[in-house]
């Protein structure tokens, strides 16, 4: 949940009344993370997954990466607007979880475009030697800037990446020291805003979306 959420529960509904409503399977994944998992807040939601697909769909992407699957939402989301021989690899460390979206990844009409695997992001992308259209990553915030400075180089022009919880619930915006959490994430939100190989716009969506374009 958002700061914007617990300050304004009223719009929030509004937004979600005004959206394009979400399949089935999805909402009965979202009714089984708050019943089974003891951190519900981590899944992408309502808002941010219509705007997961409605991005998917308009780029049409033929390899996507999601780091952090937690229980599979996003990748639900992602995987609407795959090419038809697209697919998306998913990258978690929780193997507790894994037999949820390992559910839902099975009964969804995108099961043979999912790869799902359980493995350190940051030991899958220093071994890879692909290219991605598209990346989502919402994980582990201490390890922003490492991800962000390997995910780089396997991006073509074009290729987008949104980066979740940018704005931490408002730590961005602390006058003070820091935990290490707050600490990448405005490092890293500095980092892409300097850098002239790319183009971004943070969203104030929930915990905010920062959304990235390769020139």
């Amino acid at each position: 949940m958002s700061f914007f959420e617990e300050q304004c529960p009223e719009m929030d509904r509004y937004l979600e009344n005004n959206a394009s409503q979400e399949p089935e399977h999805l909402k009965r994944l979202r009714r089984e993370t708050y019943h089974k998992t003891t951190q519900p807040h981590m899944l992408s939601g309502y808002q941010q997954g219509r705007l997961l697909t409605i991005i998917s769909k308009m780029m049409s992407p033929r390899n996507v990466l999601e780091i952090g699957t937690f229980t599979g939402y996003a990748t639900l989301c992602l995987a609407e607007g795959l090419v038809p021989d697209g697919k998306i690899t998913t990258l978690d460390v929780n193997d507790e979880l894994a037999y949820i979206p390992g559910k839902y990844f099975e009964e969804s009409p995108h099961s043979a475009k999912i790869n799902f695997i359980i493995q350190d992001a940051l030991d899958y992308l220093e071994q890879t030697d692909e290219f991605f259209d598209l990346v989502f990553i919402d994980a582990d915030k201490e390890n922003y800037v490492s991800y962000w400075n390997l995910i780089k180089p396997r991006l073509r022009s074009g290729s987008v990446v949104l980066l979740d919880n940018v704005l931490w619930y408002g730590k961005v915006l602390a006058d003070g020291p820091v935990d290490e959490a707050t600490r990448q994430i405005i490092e890293l939100n500095d980092l892409v805003a300097r850098d002239s190989d790319f183009e971004n716009l943070i969203l104030p969506l929930r915990d905010g979306i920062n959304l990235i374009r390769k020139k």
